[in-house]
């Protein structure tokens, strides 16, 4: 048997073990598991996808998702889920290092496909902290971190974020810094969003084939940036082909080293644009092409469960399921026609403050140790998974590494344990911040922070900032900040103590 949490065990010594492990500076214990019944760990992060796509979080849901609502009764439903950013790449950083992203150089937007590595040189990441404690590591998938690119005479090809083309790259030389240096053994994927250059696949420190061939820009629903293309890079195969890396490198690891723990970050790159379901799934949802490339992206998250059972993984494996930020098909007029709330019940959308910004899908299973068909409502943030399998694993993490993040291990023993997540932050697009504190958020902005309203058309009269009771008003329709500003006072300071009061400009990536 796993050894997993406690309401699967029936061996009290083991109780004590790791109820000690919950609750206990982890700095303090010896090794909960021997090597061969150390957890897997499989992080499954969707690309855009919505609170509201999810049939098991959504009724009304018109995408039928049954892959994943299997998931989520097979394991614990977190509805209070969030990410440090309503975009993708600083929630990417976030995610792996359980730090803000707007503590580094990026203070508003995201990388392109030849800027430079975000993540520091010798900042812990959840891959080099697993692969420390005897894990395989592997990422298969979008990276959207920055890669180390050369040109041909060895040097860098960028010093500045924001380059839209490719800046004199020679693709025959290896990449200096990304997923291999950062903690994981094998990379399969891309260097950033799928309709960004360069289109290409990228294995570990080199590209797969040189891009040669251009193409054009596409408006939606293709929705790709002009740019260079290999000739064995296609977007509508790109979901598949990232899909068969995946099961090859487990398959693989199964054969050669079936008794090492290993970790592998499947970072799918759909269902962001372009929006290109395979002929197999048109038609498979009552809400457009976008509907069915959802279909698609579920059925991709099953290929991978039904392998893991296949190797005989699934019993002892932790899957996380969830996104990167909210959808943005909310203001897409070819989209709003079939009536299906993608963001659910929450205000706003991808890029934005609101809540449909960065309030995601958050599925956990693991049936070792999480008794099926729980939900939990607390909040939690995805800065906080890397403490929290440190916690499991009963091992310490490095000093000064995850600062932003919290354990939510209690929580998948008990989600109705007395625990409460410290306040959290999150950010916008355009670099502006809100806090919350229990059921309370405060949005030190005007508008959206992001794309559904730009601040150049929030009402001149509106309240500087906007204050929300989420636990009255989930869907923040109502500003409490002009009724209540020593409330909102004591949520500023908590925010500026986070931020450390340190200048934010929101106009300079650098």
């Amino acid at each position: 048997m796993p050894r997993g949490f406690p309401k699967l065990f029936r061996r009290r010594t083991l109780l004590v073990v790791i109820s000690l492990c919950l609750f206990t500076n982890t700095s303090d214990l010896a090794p909960v598991y021997a090597e061969e019944d150390k957890p897997n760990i499989v992080i499954i992060l969707a690309d855009d996808l919505g609170y509201g796509d999810l049939s098991c979080l959504n009724p009304e849901s018109k995408i039928p998702t049954p892959r994943i609502d299997e998931l989520a009764a097979a394991g614990m439903v977190f509805t209070d889920a969030h990410t440090p950013s309503s975009v993708c790449t600083p929630t990417r950083y976030g995610l792996l290092t359980g730090r803000y992203c707007w503590r580094t150089r990026l203070k508003q937007s995201v990388l392109l496909g030849f800027d430079r590595p975000l993540i520091e040189p010798g900042r812990a990441t959840i891959a080099s902290f697993l692969r420390a404690h005897g894990y395989a590591t592997c990422a298969i998938g979008k990276w959207h971190l920055g890669l180390g690119w050369q040109n041909a005479e060895g040097k860098p090809v960028t010093d500045k974020d924001g380059t839209t083309n490719d800046p004199g790259v020679d693709y025959t030389k290896p990449i200096t810094e990304g997923p291999l240096t950062v903690g994981f053994d094998y990379f399969f994927g891309i260097a950033a969003s799928l309709d960004m250059a360069p289109y290409c696949y990228i294995e570990n420190d080199r590209v797969t084939a040189i891009p040669t061939e251009p193409t054009e820009g596409q408006g939606f629903p293709a929705s790709w940036r002009a740019g260079m293309r290999a000739k064995d890079f296609r977007h509508e195969e790109v979901v598949d082909r990232l899909a068969e890396a995946a099961e090859r490198w487990l398959r693989q690891h199964k054969a050669t080293r079936p008794h090492q723990p290993f970790f592998l970050y499947y970072s799918l790159t759909a269902p962001h644009t372009p929006v290109l379901p395979l002929p197999a799934f048109r038609g498979k949802s009552q809400a457009g092409l976008y509907g069915d490339f959802v279909v698609q992206v579920d059925a991709t998250v099953g290929r991978l469960v039904d392998l893991l059972r296949e190797l005989g993984y699934w019993e002892n494996t932790i899957l996380i399921l969830t996104s990167d930020n909210g959808s943005t098909m909310t203001i897409r007029s070819e989209f709003q026609k079939y009536g299906h709330a993608t963001n659910y019940i929450f205000r706003g959308q991808k890029s934005d403050i609101w809540e449909g910004g960065h309030r995601v899908p958050f599925i956990v299973t693991w049936p070792g140790g999480i008794p099926p068909g729980t939900r939990c409502d607390r909040a939690i943030c995805l800065v906080d998974i890397l403490p929290t399998v440190a916690e499991i694993l009963g091992r310490p993490l490095p000093p000064g590494a995850a600062e932003d993040g919290v354990s939510f291990a209690p929580l998948l023993r008990d989600p109705d344990v007395n625990w409460r997540r410290p306040p959290f932050v999150m950010h916008s697009i355009q670099g502006y911040f809100a806090i919350r504190d229990g059921e309370w958020k405060l949005i030190e902005c005007r508008g959206s922070g992001g794309w559904s309203l730009p601040e150049n058309k929030v009402p001149k009269d509106a309240p500087a900032m906007q204050l929300y009771h989420l636990g009255r008003d989930i869907r923040e329709t109502t500003n409490l900040y002009p009724a209540e500003h020593k409330r909102a006072a004591e949520l500023l300071a908590k925010l500026r103590n986070i931020r450390g009061d340190q200048p934010v400009n929101k106009q300079s990536n650098e």
